[in-house]
């Protein structure tokens, strides 16, 4: 018998709890030994629920039944998941969590600490939902490296997004959609605003490049400002649009950034719909590898928890994944991109005019919609920080606004 406890029982505590008594018969068979959870700590009360029996407002009541040799922490956050991870590693507990944001920042230092008590500190969850991401891509690095890391790491956005993109609808409503589907957060800032890709980016480059990525370096930025003509001009120039979270490994140096990206209709990622999530690896033997399934969701996510206990229980300890160093994020503004860029004028061929003056172009792509008195162009590929001081240019004109930009996604996934 393997007795586990999980601390916080709301969405993913409370999944696992379900799919661990559902399933108990199949992973008994599967594992040769049962999985019983002996305690669950919550500071709430769920009265009527079967959780009652076991549930503990005392994490004393875990820490130190010896019986109990996996923990798995699905409260969120930093306080107090980083202290209970600890002591639960420190008592020789195995730990398996979904908190990305716990292994974004103290990966390095949970998993030095569970190697030292001989333990594993476990985190497929944290990162693709139900997709298994962490575990083959550990196997992989054992033979090749990585160069290139993208996908739409956010279930939520995604679903967002595409409701806006076949529907017409707006933001607003497509987030309260979300949100009473279960797949919002009632405080949405996390997903919308691009904190959840961004921390799970950095814990997949901290992986592939062996030194802690700070979440906080990478550039990052949200969906809240995308709109329904952002769409119609996507859609005129045969593309869509679609939170890409993406890094690329130059040696010694990582250049990432998160960002709403314009992406033609023939890539692989922009076919990904829905609450699912995709994350593509470019390997220097492999090449392309794309992982694909739901990211977001009460079940898929306790499957990627209950896959860790799978693994916990079996022979062998990791090493950490990587070292506390801290690997060096180039800044955004000196990347080159690709932006397509909407803008409104009562005169547009005036507004023509004054774009090729500013990117002394004549030769750039413009992009109709059928919206009055707007249209876009697509920015030769440019420095950022050469982009942005030409967008202020623009603004700064009379009778010119600029509405969107948005890096066009030229990877090839």
């Amino acid at each position: 018998m393997a007795y586990a406890a999980i601390l916080g029982y709301g969405v993913v505590g409370s999944g696992v709890h379900g799919v661990l008594e559902q399933n108990a018969d199949m992973i008994k068979k599967k594992l040769g030994e049962p999985v019983l959870v002996k305690r669950v700590l919550d500071l709430r009360s769920f009265p009527g629920d079967s959780v009652e029996s076991i549930l503990t407002h005392d994490s004393e009541d875990i820490f130190s039944d010896k019986e109990i040799g996996i923990v798995v922490e699905t409260m969120g956050g930093l306080n107090p998941a980083y202290e209970y991870s600890k002591q639960a590693l420190s008592a020789g507990k195995h730990v398996i969590t979904s908190n990305k944001e716990l292994v974004s920042v103290h990966g390095a230092e949970l998993m030095s600490l569970a190697a030292q008590n001989n333990v594993k500190y476990l985190f497929e969850a944290s990162v693709g939902g139900g997709i298994p991401v962490i575990r083959p891509l550990r196997h992989w690095l054992l033979t090749e490296g990585v160069s290139e890391v993208a996908g739409i790491l956010n279930g939520t956005t995604n679903y967002i997004l595409s409701l806006m993109s076949k529907y017409g609808e707006g933001f607003d409503e497509t987030l309260k959609d979300a949100q009473d589907r279960g797949y919002a957060e009632r405080d949405p800032s996390s997903d919308i605003e691009g904190f959840d890709a961004c921390r799970k980016l950095a814990i997949i480059l901290s992986i592939c490049t062996g030194k802690h990525v700070n979440f906080s370096k990478i550039p990052t930025e949200g969906i809240s400002g995308i709109t329904n003509h952002d769409f119609a001009f996507a859609a005129a120039a045969d593309s869509t649009i679609k939170l890409i979270a993406k890094g690329v490994i130059r040696g010694n140096e990582i250049d990432a950034v998160v960002a709403p990206m314009l992406l033609l209709k023939s890539t692989q990622l922009a076919t990904v719909d829905d609450v699912y999530n995709a994350a593509s690896f470019t390997f220097n033997a492999t090449d392309d590898v794309l992982f694909y399934g739901k990211g977001a969701g009460k079940n898929p996510t306790a499957g990627a928890v209950i896959s860790d206990i799978s693994e916990a229980l079996q022979s062998g300890n990791y090493a950490s994944m990587w070292s506390p160093d801290e690997a060096v994020v180039s800044k955004l503004s000196e990347a080159t991109n690709t932006r397509m860029v909407r803008l409104a004028s009562n005169d547009l061929k005036g507004a023509r005019l004054s774009v090729e003056k500013v990117f002394e172009r004549s030769d750039l792509i413009w992009v109709e919609a059928g919206i009055a008195n707007q249209i876009a162009f697509y920015t030769p590929p440019i420095k950022e920080i050469e982009c942005s001081s030409k967008i202020d240019t623009l603004n700064h004109m009379q009778g010119i606004s600029v509405k969107q930009s948005l890096i066009l996604y030229t990877g090839r996934s």
